[in-house]
C-alpha cells in the first residue's frame, strides 16, 4: 500500500539581528529543508519567506499568508522552532490551529515533529526555553539602555521624532519638517485647538513621518516632547542632547502650560514637564 503523499508548507525567516549570523540566511535555510524533504519523500507544495521579520510576533507577511493557505499543505517546515516563533503563547496558538485544521509541525534540525507525543511534549519544553532566553536579552538590553539614560543619555531605542532625521549616532534638522513644528506651536499659543492644527496642516498637504493622517494625538505628542528644545527623554531620565533645538525651552514651557490650562475642569493627574529656560 503506498503510503500518503505528505505536502509540506517550508518556512523561512530572518530577523535584522540574524542577517549577520552564519548559517540563518534565507537561501542557506531553503536549501537545507529542500534537501530534507527530498530525503524524506515529501512534497514541497509552497515555500514562505519572512525577511527582517522578528518571531516575536505573528505579524509576518508569508506567515500570516501560510496559515491563511492551510489547505494547500499538511505539514508545516522549519529550520529550527525559533524560525517560527520566539513566543511559547503564539506558538501554541499555531498548534492549536493546526491541531484543528489536522495539520503537522515539524522542526529540522531538532529532529522532532508533531506526529508523536513525545515530539510535542519536547517541542513545548524547547519553545519554553526559546522564550526564556528572548525575555533574558530583551532584559539586559534594557539595563543597557537604563544605564545610559542615567549616565551619557544619547539617542536610545526610540521613533526618530517628527521635525529631524538620524545619522551617525545622532539626530539632524529636517528643514522642511523643522518649520511645520514651529507652526505647531505657534499656532498653539494663538489659540488653536489640537484638532484646528491637525485639520489644518490635512488640508494644507503636509505629510507626517509616516505619510498618515494629521490627529490631535500626533499634535499633542509633539507639542509635549522636549526633544524641540534639544533634549532627549527616555521614559523617566531628561538629557540634554547633541541636536539643533527647534523652538526654546520658554516657548515650550508656556506651551506646556497652556495645555494644563485647556483640561478640562476636575482632572488632576496632569503634571506638565516644565525645562529651565537657562540651562
Amino acid at each position: 500500500m503506498d503510503e500518503k503523499e505528505v505536502k509540506v508548507a517550508v518556512y523561512t525567516r530572518v530577523s535584522t539581528e540574524d542577517q549577520a549570523k552564519e548559517g540563518f540566511s534565507l537561501d542557506a535555510q531553503l536549501e537545507r529543508l529542500r534537501s530534507y524533504c527530498s530525503a524524506r519523500g515529501w512534497t514541497i507544495a509552497c515555500e514562505y519567506v519572512d525577511e527582517g521579520h522578528s518571531g516575536r510576533t505573528t505579524k509576518r507577511p508569508a506567515y500570516q499568508r501560510m496559515m491563511d493557505e492551510r489547505g494547500l499543505w499538511d505539514t508545516v517546515l522549519v529550520l529550527k522552532m525559533d524560525r517560527i516563533h520566539r513566543n511559547s503563547k503564539n506558538f501554541m496558538i499555531m498548534m492549536e490551529h493546526l491541531g484543528r485544521d489536522g495539520k503537522e509541525f515539524a522542526s529540522m534540525t531538532e529532529s522532532l515533529d508533531t506526529s508523536t507525543a513525545m515530539g510535542r511534549f519536547v517541542m513545548d519544553i524547547i519553545q519554553r526555553i526559546a522564550q526564556l532566553e528572548s525575555e533574558q536579552i530583551g532584559e539586559r538590553v534594557y539595563i543597557g539602555m537604563q544605564q545610559k539614560a542615567k549616565t551619557t543619555g544619547g539617542v536610545l531605542g526610540f521613533n526618530i521624532p517628527y521635525g529631524y532625521t538620524y545619522a551617525n549616532g545622532r539626530l539632524w534638522t529636517d528643514e522642511v519638517e523643522g518649520k511645520v513644528v514651529r507652526r505647531i506651536f505657534r499656532d498653539y499659543l494663538a489659540g488653536q485647538s489640537m484638532g484646528r492644527i491637525a485639520g489644518a496642516l490635512q488640508t494644507d498637504g503636509v505629510a507626517t513621518k509616516q505619510e498618515k493622517n494629521w490627529g490631535p494625538k500626533t499634535i499633542s505628542n509633539i507639542l509635549k516632547n522636549p526633544v524641540y528644545c534639544g533634549y532627549l527623554r527616555w521614559e523617566d531620565y531628561l538629557n540634554q542632547g547633541d541636536h539643533e533645538p527647534l523652538i526654546n525651552a520658554d516657548m515650550f514651557n508656556k506651551v506646556q502650560l497652556e495645555i494644563m490650562g485647556r483640561i478640562k475642569r476636575g482632572r488632576t493627574d496632569y503634571r506638565p514637564l516644565l525645562l529651565d529656560p537657562g540651562a
